[in-house]
């Protein structure tokens, strides 16, 4: 997917998921010239299909991304597998350097760079991962629907979790692991909604016919189960904008990491917008490309007023430096040609 990667450009988008190439449809369609930096590692990628995504409910992660390449393509934005190693400020614009050693000016940036699911350490949990171990209600709730759905209570919206994927089944247990058993107001709810919870560390998967049918506890137990909601930590893949003196900070929800942005993807730092996971953790693929063309159309307009702000500079001062070299040029063009 490597299309050449010219010395300088409007934007460089890095990132080239749903929430990358949205943005970069949306600034090519504005007649803007943009490079999307794509590593090739989606997020999503494990997963058999996209889902609450209206008009492509189902599609495969690759073929979305696919259709999504070649729309950018069709309207002139270019395409460059890689991975971004440094960002630095360059004037007004900025530098980035790529792994490879190659490198690009931009005048503004969007980073759609997304996360890293940190799974819990519990053996074969990770090679069940997209399939029958999940974390999304949404994305995979009806896939699950009416099956003996287990939570692992591996972080802070455990019972949360399990109080939602109550709605697709009404077999949903608990499993403590490594944390201790809810008590007061939250093991009452559970109660409530009839959601069982069982103590002890969860120490494997038990998979049957590359199904999961279960989880083994310390003692030796097992625990009918098809399948495993978990909510792993998620970790921004942002390192290099810290140069630039943006730090990930950690996501209010407790979720992990992300980068702070205001409602349009605008960050702290001038030029610098973000969008998708590596903003917002809980995003599903259709408001990640939404708020990639949200950025993208809020850069968009911060290049025009910048624009806007040069020519009423040369408008007002016809004579300025730039404005006489170029005069100088069409004087001597004009005496060569004997005019």
């Amino acid at each position: 997917m490597t299309d050449q990667l010219d010395d300088g450009c409007d934007v460089v988008v890095v990132g080239g998921g749903a929430a990358g190439l949205s943005g970069a449809l949306m600034l090519a369609r504005a007649r803007r010239s943009v490079v999307v930096v794509d590593a090739g590692a989606p997020r999503n990628a494990p997963a058999t299909g996209v889902h609450g995504l209206l008009a492509r409910e189902g599609v495969s992660p690759a073929e979305l991304l696919a259709r999504g390449r070649e729309e950018v393509r069709g309207y002139g934005g270019r395409l460059v597998a890689g991975e971004v190693s440094a960002v630095a400020r360059e004037g007004d614009g900025f530098a980035v350097a790529l792994a490879d050693g190659r490198s690009v000016r931009a005048r503004r940036l969007l980073v759609t760079t997304g996360l890293v699911d940190r799974l819990p350490d519990v053996p074969g949990l990770r090679a069940r991962w997209g399939r029958d171990v999940l974390h999304c209600p949404y994305c995979h709730g009806w896939e699950v629907r009416d099956r003996a759905i287990g939570v692992l209570a591996d972080g802070p919206m455990a019972v949360h979790q399990a109080l939602l994927f109550r709605q697709w089944s009404d077999d949903v247990t608990l499993f403590a692991h490594t944390a201790p058993a809810p008590t007061g107001e939250q093991a009452e709810r559970l109660a409530a909604r009839g959601i069982a919870v069982v103590e002890g560390e969860v120490t494997s998967l038990v998979v049957e016919r590359d199904r999961l049918v279960g989880l083994r506890l310390a003692d030796g137990s097992a625990v009918a189960r098809e399948a495993l909601a978990v909510a792993p930590r998620v970790e921004a893949r942002a390192g290099f904008l810290a140069a630039l003196g943006l730090p990930v900070a950690e996501h209010p929800s407790g979720l992990g990491e992300h980068v702070p942005a205001d409602p349009t993807g605008r960050t702290g730092v001038p030029g610098v917008w973000v969008a998708g996971n590596v903003t917002d953790p809980a995003a599903q693929v259709g408001a990640a490309a939404a708020a990639g063309a949200t950025a993208a159309a809020r850069i968009n307009a911060d290049l025009v007023e910048e624009d806007t702000l040069r020519a009423v500079a040369a408008y007002r001062n016809p004579f300025s430096a730039a404005a006489e070299s170029r005069l100088c040029e069409l004087v001597m063009g004009n005496r060569r040609h004997g005019l």
